[in-house]
């Protein structure tokens, strides 16, 4: 196994130090329930074929169905998707949910496709993994490059296969097509309701506390408009090509515009200096709270040193090494994990899931209050956990998650019981 997969597990490996764990557990969670590959081969729209590579990868189901997104990214590999699927599985304990992790994807440029080519990839994927896949077994939704159009393409492609409408068999999709209102801004506005909810923990006041957000996707849009509406102050936003920095402030509402007119960040609009700079840069700008909503490894043992945030609130999934997490630690930083941070999204996947199975539709405030209800207590627990056992809050949040996790293996029987 590589690098992003050990690291995952080794995070597991400190939660159970500080807690009594069954060695059967440690062992399920030890290494994936299945893993499934394969070669897409799509028609293209000169007439030739190409064929991508895919995976699948179910983690764990000792909660319930396994649940994860699938991407679509030229440097997706399969120890990605596994110690992505065994992020998943921590995450829906973490949040209390019924399911357990999994996490797919496919090895390819999305933005070198025409319109045709996307949807004969997504269907090409789901007609290679329907047998994988189900509303009662594994439940795929949209993650980095994919979005609730792929979501309905592949819904539709599964239930062409099964013979009947299965909106339950993935989550993200259209509202049209079955999708849940709130699922849109999710997973930024679960984070945004973590740093509000544990605001006087953290000894943070809105109207003085800058925030830098590295990404500016779905996830990181939401978020920065939320925490502006709430009077922080955005001083530093990038995409994958360019970072902006101001220290008096920016406007993500005017930033998203721009974008959309421009195709980029360079000469967004702003009042006062505004600087442009590499993502890697932005990272190390002074702010109170830094929210790196971009992709894996961002923060490692080689800038760690340099961040000056306060507080680092994950909303991307890994991006911060183990190496990095133990510097911030020694530093006094408070790391908001990202199984508890992005689990905003996960969350209304499972009201989601939860609305096709039942044929009814639930309007947009009880979504966001359900969520509120969902994420804030998880939030509070981890926070207490971190205090009484004076260990990070990502540690606890494992220690928290494994706990459940744990609960539910032994409850199938141990050596211990076995052998009494």
């Amino acid at each position: 196994m590589t690098a992003l997969f050990t690291e995952a597990k080794r995070r597991l490996r400190e939660a159970a130090t500080h807690i009594a764990v069954d060695p059967d557990v440690l062992e399920k969670l030890k290494y994936p329930k299945e893993t499934l590959a394969a070669s897409l081969l799509v028609r293209m729209d000169d007439g030739s074929r190409h064929s991508f590579k895919a995976w699948r990868c179910r983690y764990d189901d000792t909660l319930g169905p396994t649940k994860g997104g699938i991407r679509f990214h030229p440097h997706v590999r399969l120890e990605e998707v596994m110690a992505l699927g065994f992020w998943m599985t921590f995450k829906c304990a973490v949040v209390n949910l019924p399911f357990g992790g999994a996490k797919g994807g496919v090895a390819v440029d999305a933005s070198k496709l025409s319109k045709s080519e996307l949807e004969r990839l997504s269907r090409a994927y789901v007609k290679a993994f329907h047998n994988f896949i189900g509303p009662e077994r594994d439940i795929p939704a949209p993650d980095m490059y994919t979005n609730a159009m792929v979501m309905g393409w592949m819904a539709d492609e599964y239930s062409a296969i099964v013979d009947h409408p299965s909106p339950a068999v993935i989550t993200g999709k259209p509202l049209e097509l079955g999708g849940s209102e709130g699922r849109a801004d999710a997973t930024g506005r679960g984070g945004y309701l973590v740093i509000r909810h544990l605001e006087k923990e953290f000894e943070i006041e809105p109207d003085k506390t800058r925030v830098i957000i590295q990404g500016f996707g779905n996830v990181g849009f939401h978020c920065a408009c939320l925490m502006h509406a709430d009077g922080y102050k955005i001083v530093g936003i990038s995409d994958s090509k360019t970072a902006i920095y101001n220290a008096e402030g920016l406007d993500p509402h005017a930033i998203h515009g721009h974008k959309l007119s421009t195709g980029s960040l360079s000469n967004a609009p702003s009042n006062g200096t505004l600087c442009e700079m590499s993502n890697a840069e932005l990272l190390l700008e002074k702010c109170d709270i830094l929210i790196p909503a971009a992709l894996e490894n961002q923060i490692t043992e080689n800038n760690a040193n340099h961040v000056q945030a306060r507080i680092i609130c994950e909303l991307a999934n890994g991006p911060m090494t183990s190496a990095a997490d133990k510097i911030l630690c020694q530093k006094g930083k408070i790391v908001i994990p990202d199984i508890l941070a992005n689990a905003g999204g996960v969350i209304v996947s499972y009201f989601e899931w939860v609305q096709n199975k039942a044929g009814y539709y639930w309007p947009l405030a009880d979504v966001h209050s359900k969520l509120r209800e969902r994420i804030e207590p998880e939030a509070r627990t981890i926070w207490e956990i971190s205090m009484e056992k004076n260990i990070d809050m990502r540690t606890a949040a494992y220690v928290h998650a494994l706990r459940r996790l744990s609960k539910a293996v032994t409850a199938h029987g141990t050596k211990a019981f076995f052998s009494s």
